[in-house]
């Protein structure tokens, strides 16, 4: 009968919500769009270029400043402007070099090296966060392709039920008002399958945008990943961020910048040398022989005023401390975001075991007695529609419920740093960026 077979078809559908297990699985497809987005997306690509900026900032903060040439032409008499007039006439070259204070140059360098730590750490951080949003994109389109094809399951099936209506009322068991009622059920379906695919193409061009990639994933199966088992207790996922997370090495990295920020400070309070070495040509015809000079010296900046200092050291200290609230605000959004995303997710796990277990083989039962019942007029036509649609509402929630599932976790992923390759990366900073 083509009432199981259609049934069959809606029955496959409905996949089981898999076991979490860690880290997820991923499907070859998700695989190859995450590495597409890790190399394609217009953000990373920019961020990758801002660590290059940061990088090539080190040796230019740490360098010594310029030397400094000077020609001079000195002592010319004003009535004939002569060379071999006057013994204090000469051409005046002097080389200087300014060497800041021992320590100001090393702690600049540093500065320009935590700001590159920062830049580095705030990439691997948006690779996170790309990651996540092609995983997002990967399972809302998962769901909508599974809602479009239970949705179109159900039609058939009411194109079904259209079709014995009609040949009741042809028989004069049945009534018109009821062909109608079908009728408009099948035009509410159809108008939800025409949102749906609406719905799928905007999730299919966000993953092109994300990805750079333009595979026709309306027309591919689109399988889902394994999910964790053993999920962490909630501390050990708080924990598990601050070890992982990318941002909580840039926050390291803002601090120590801030530290060093301080020092240059205080650096500032001691005087810059500037050393200076000078040659003197003149002329042989003078009277004294013409015989050349040389000079050298030594000058200091006086470090004054100190106002201005004071106010270098309140601005620096301000910084650091603001830069501590920053990354206490920040950690506090993580444990929000985690214990959010972990009660959505373990919602979302139990009402899918809920519909596989119990409402939708209730819904099932429901639904093939009540056509049994109709087939032999035990029951009305309105009963059987409101059984149909129950099992397909419920369907379609469960399949939901499985995509929400999937996407809380893939947000836990991102916010605890988790997911595969930029949780690396992160470990990778930390070994680089000392401890504040």
């Amino acid at each position: 009968m083509k009432f199981v077979s259609v049934f069959a078809v809606i029955f496959s559908l409905c996949v089981p919500l898999p076991a979490f297990s860690g880290q997820t699985n991923d499907p070859a497809l998700l695989t190859e769009l995450l590495k597409r987005a890790e190399e394609n997306n217009p953000l990373l690509l920019a961020a990758e270029e801002q660590i290059q900026v940061a990088a090539a900032q080190i040796d230019q903060a740490s360098a010594l400043p310029d030397p400094q040439l000077s020609i001079s032409l000195l002592n010319y008499p004003v009535n004939n402007l002569s060379s071999d007039t006057s013994p204090m006439t000469g051409n005046d070259f002097k080389l200087s070099q300014m060497l800041p204070f021992p320590g100001k140059l090393a702690t600049k360098g540093e500065l320009a090296h935590q700001q590159e730590l920062w830049a580095r750490a705030k990439h691997a951080d948006l690779v996170l966060q790309v990651r996540q949003q092609v995983r997002d994109n990967w399972y809302q389109l998962s769901f909508q392709k599974q809602a479009i094809s239970l949705t179109q399951a159900n039609i058939a099936l009411l194109d079904d039920v259209i079709r014995i209506t009609e040949t009741r009322y042809q028989v004069g068991k049945g009534l018109q008002q009821n062909i109608l009622k079908a009728q408009m059920e099948r035009s509410r379906l159809h108008d939800r399958l025409l949102g749906l695919q609406a719905d799928a193409e905007i999730s299919h061009a966000q993953l092109n945008s994300l990805t750079g990639w333009t595979p026709d994933l309306m027309q591919m199966e689109m399988p889902e990943a394994d999910q964790i088992s053993n999920l962490p207790i909630l501390t050990e996922l708080k924990q598990q961020a601050r070890n992982h997370r990318p941002l909580f090495a840039a926050f390291d990295a803002l601090i120590t910048q801030a530290k060093q920020r301080i020092k240059l400070a205080r650096l500032d309070y001691r005087p810059d040398i500037n050393l200076w070495g000078g040659y003197r040509f003149r002329r042989d015809s003078l009277a004294d022989g013409g015989h050349d000079f040389i000079s050298a010296g030594i000058s200091i900046n006086l470090p004054f005023p100190v106002a201005k200092r004071r106010a270098a050291m309140s601005e620096a200290e301000s910084s650091l401390r603001q830069v501590y609230r920053q990354r206490d605000n920040f950690s506090r959004q993580v444990d929000f975001e985690i214990q959010s995303n972990l009660a959505r997710f373990q919602q979302a796990q139990e009402l899918v075991s809920l519909y596989r277990s119990g409402i939708i083989p209730q819904a099932e039962q429901t639904y093939q007695a009540t056509m049994a019942a109709y087939q032999v007029d035990k029951i009305d036509f309105l009963a059987l529609t409101d059984s149909l649609m129950t099992l397909y509402r419920y369907r379609i929630d469960q399949s939901r419920a499985q995509s929400d599932a999937l996407r809380s976790l893939a947000r836990l992923l991102a916010t605890t740093g988790l997911d595969q390759t930029a949780g690396i990366k992160s470990q990778q900073l930390k070994k680089e960026a000392p401890h504040a």
